[in-house]
């Protein structure tokens, strides 16, 4: 009987102290919640309120008729994401360029070339390296899509993700964020000095592409190697070379226009002095407009001096062939390149400097051309634009004028023929369009020029180079000398209204070039399969419109 009551005591004991807690409900009871406390939903229909009639179709408060998972409209990112795009087998330029003008959350991940040290990727070392490759490319003169598309290479070998490289005329910076929790890193660098060196622009682009490319393996420390020795490589031709070539340009320049074998010399050894002359003034340190200015010179005072000499001649073509060796057609291209490929920033300041050295080398002519009219020469203005057609003669002289071209924009000898044989075939076509044909020279300077593009593309495509050594030097025949010096010609004579319609027929004919030119570039994209082409159609939501 005791057993039985201990147990029966026992039962009724508290199992934990739970149960004394005075926060715990008694069971059957359930508490009561305040009505202000209790929580409420501001997406809760209130009590007694009815459901509002449907909103008609079309109205900006009805669901889409087709908002749903498995039938939403092409303009929305689909459930199982994009296609992905196969790269590999694309050169490293259309890669990048490809890459580039994706959205940075749709690129695809990068595919490591290169392989890091166990810490990881060197960050402050792959942005130098860089930046330092992308100074010596913008330097030289290329454009700024391909700057970028190189630089972006070089940091995606090297396993940096996430990188956005910016590059406007004198400043190239890189932007790298590690993660979306990281702080981004960013570097950046100032052009200061530019030359003309298309050896050393195409050493770059070897670089680039080795580092580049999955069967070569270059560490940080070859690749900063090779940088220097690219750097510190000597000129591929003398001093003497260069300015024999600059004479041999002039006079193949006014043999082009009509001149004979007197005017070729002569136009020579305008042209020798005028490169001895501004290199003269570049070694005194004056900027490069002042030495336009002097290069300008000694062509039109040979010219002067043959006309005061009543020698028969046409002097006209001495100071044409002396404008072909000066006429920025480079920095003309490569600024409308910029301004079609919507960089904006730099193609002004490109063409800015194109048109500062222009006038440099107005200035320069007509202070000759007026003391020549003080003198007493009569120039014959219409002497100029009376161009004898010579096919066979002006073939061989637009071939010597883009050989030498090419010898003084520092080309290598395995590129020199190449390009030669291009601006012999830019010839030939503006010939066939011009003179046998009689269409003006602006559309046939724009369709020659557009082979120029085309062919110069697709050399660099198979050699995976640059293009501007296989297009630079053969736009040299199709430069607008005669339309120049006739409308300062005409300045000089007091006939400023004919002469600003000749220098403005000149600069339609220099756009046609940069246009025609960067036209057949991307002509050249039909010949080519670009990466991700295919599943750009698909891409409806990352096109950029129009009018908002």
């Amino acid at each position: 009987m005791a057993e039985a009551e201990g147990a029966g005591a026992e039962d009724r004991k508290p199992k934990s102290d739970e149960a004394h807690s005075a926060f715990s409900v008694p069971p059957g009871m359930e508490p009561e919640v305040p009505e202000e406390d209790q929580p409420t939903s501001e997406f809760a229909r209130p009590a007694g309120a009815e459901l509002p009639a449907a909103e008609p179709e079309g109205s900006a408060f009805a669901p889409p008729a087709t908002y749903s998972a498995q039938h939403s409209p092409p303009a929305y990112t689909p459930g199982q994401g994009f296609p992905v795009a196969r790269m590999k087998e694309s050169p490293w330029q259309d890669r990048m360029r490809t890459m580039l003008r994706m959205p940075v959350d749709v690129r695809p991940v990068p595919d490591l070339v290169q392989k890091p040290t166990e810490a990881g990727p060197a960050v402050g070392r792959v942005l130098d390296l860089t930046l330092r490759i992308g100074e010596l490319l913008l330097a030289g003169g290329e454009g700024a899509e391909d700057v970028e598309a190189a630089m972006f290479a070089v940091a995606r070998s090297y396993g940096l993700d996430r990188c956005e490289p910016t590059v406007t005329f004198t400043m190239l910076s890189i932007t790298h964020q590690p993660s979306l929790v990281d702080d981004p890193v960013s570097a950046n660098r100032t052009v200061r000095r530019r030359g003309t060196d298309y050896t050393r622009l195409a050493a770059v682009y070897r670089l680039v592409d080795d580092i580049s490319a999955h069967e070569i393996d270059i560490s940080l420390e070859e690749a900063y190697r090779r940088l220097a020795e690219i750097r510190r490589n000597r000129h591929p031709y003398p001093g003497w070379v260069l300015t024999a070539a600059a004479g041999l340009l002039a006079g193949a320049a006014s043999t082009l226009v009509g001149g004979g074998v007197l005017v070729f010399f002569a136009a020579a050894l305008g042209a020798v002095l005028g490169d001895r002359l501004a290199w003269l003034c570049a070694g005194r340190g004056l900027p490069e407009f002042y030495q336009f200015v002097v290069a300008a010179m000694p062509p039109a005072a040979i010219g002067v001096a043959l006309k005061l000499t009543e020698i028969d001649v046409r002097a006209s073509a001495v100071i044409t062939g002396g404008l072909f060796a000066l006429l920025p057609g480079r920095a003309l291209v490569a600024a409308v390149q910029d301004g079609l490929t919507g960089f904006y920033i730099t193609a002004s300041a490109r063409l800015l400097e194109v048109m500062y050295l222009f006038i440099g080398i107005i200035m320069g002519v007509l202070v000759v051309l007026y003391l020549g009219l003080q003198l007493g020469a009569a120039p014959n203005p219409d002497e100029v634009l009376q161009i004898t057609s010579r096919p066979p003669i002006q073939i061989a002289a637009s071939m010597v004028l883009v050989f030498t071209f090419a010898i003084l924009l520092q080309q290598e000898r395995s590129t020199v023929w190449i390009v030669t044989l291009n601006g012999g075939v830019a010839w030939v076509t503006y010939g066939a369009l011009h003179y046998a044909g009689g269409i003006p020279p602006v559309p046939s300077t724009a369709v020659a020029a557009g082979l120029v593009g085309l062919f110069g593309q697709l050399f660099s495509r198979y050699r995976f180079a640059s293009a501007l050594p296989y297009v630079t030097a053969a736009i040299g025949p199709l430069l607008p000398g005669s339309a120049t010096y006739y409308g300062l010609l005409l300045i000089a004579e007091n006939r400023l209204n004919e002469g600003l319609g000749s220098l403005t027929n000149a600069a339609a004919i220099a756009l046609a070039i940069a246009i025609g030119v960067n036209l057949g570039s991307e002509t050249s994209r039909l010949f080519m399969r670009i990466p991700g082409a295919a599943s750009a159609a698909k891409r409806r939501a990352a096109k950029r419109t129009r009018g908002f």
